[in-house]
């Protein structure tokens, strides 16, 4: 029994390790507050349309997580104001807009 329910619970956790990046998230949501946030600093860094920070060739961010916590960083030190469930969102939409995590 006992190995049954170790069982049962590595199933789950593996579950849940494999579900879609920011699948909490709405893409349309977090390009407004993309958009709105994170451009302009972007245009600053690297120029153009501030693109440049996620299609370099030495991209820093290499996971799901990474990209979080990525967001999370930037929406601290930008004071942008996100609620978490804010970052979700454009979470998002930099994965489905550049990075293709799965």
């Amino acid at each position: 029994m006992k190995i049954l329910m170790v069982l049962f619970a590595t199933a789950m956790l593996s579950t849940s390790v494999h579900a879609a990046p920011f699948a909490k998230g709405d893409p349309k949501t977090g390009k407004t507050l993309h958009d709105k946030a994170c451009i302009s600093c972007h245009v600053n860094m690297f120029g153009g349309d501030g693109s440049g920070i996620y299609t370099r060739a030495d991209r820093k961010t290499k996971t799901a997580q990474q990209l979080a916590a990525r967001i999370s960083g930037c929406n601290a030190n930008t004071g942008a104001g996100w609620f978490p469930e804010d970052e979700a969102h454009v979470g998002a939409w930099l994965n489905q807009q550049y990075y293709k995590f799965k």
